[in-house]
């Protein structure tokens, strides 16, 4: 696995068994804004009640979506990172790091909408060998924050 500005490529079989066997919902901590979104994966088995304990997997996840094509003020990751992130969206697929020791899909763009955020993630279930049906995306309402240039 090589590194490059603090990113470390995953292999989807190194992340928890749950993701690719419970239901699964990603939260965001914040509005969509600028090429990070901060969020959590977490999970419940098939059928349990929310707030339930049983069946319940081991958790929260942290789990982020970067853009990796936003370059200003620097760019926020290299060549490398942003051409397979790319290539295995090109191929239905999205691309798996570590970043500041949490899970990120690295995404083609700069920033994300809804859509985005929902394709990204579906991309994720797919590599985990989950159905894209058993994961769910929880958006924040209310104000998004300005991205650095100003332009939302």
């Amino acid at each position: 696995m090589s590194e490059t500005l603090g990113v470390v490529a995953l292999d989807p079989f190194e992340l928890p068994d749950w993701l690719g066997t419970h239901m699964v919902t990603w939260t965001a901590d914040s509005g969509l804004g600028g090429h990070l979104v901060r969020g959590t994966l977490s999970g419940a088995a098939a059928g349990a009640q929310a707030g339930s304990e049983a069946g319940s997997p081991a958790g929260p996840l942290a789990c982020d979506l970067m853009g990796v094509d936003e370059a200003a003020p620097q760019p926020v990751a290299d060549d490398q990172v942003r051409v397979a992130a790319h290539r295995a969206w090109q191929r239905g697929e999205v691309h798996l790091v570590a970043r500041e020791d949490r899970v990120t899909l690295a995404v083609p763009g700069c920033g994300f909408d809804a859509d985005r955020v929902i394709d990204a993630l579906a991309r994720l279930a797919r590599a985990v060998g989950a159905d894209a049906n058993r994961y769910a995306v929880c958006l924040l309402l209310g104000k998004v924050a300005p991205r650095a240039n100003g332009a939302r």
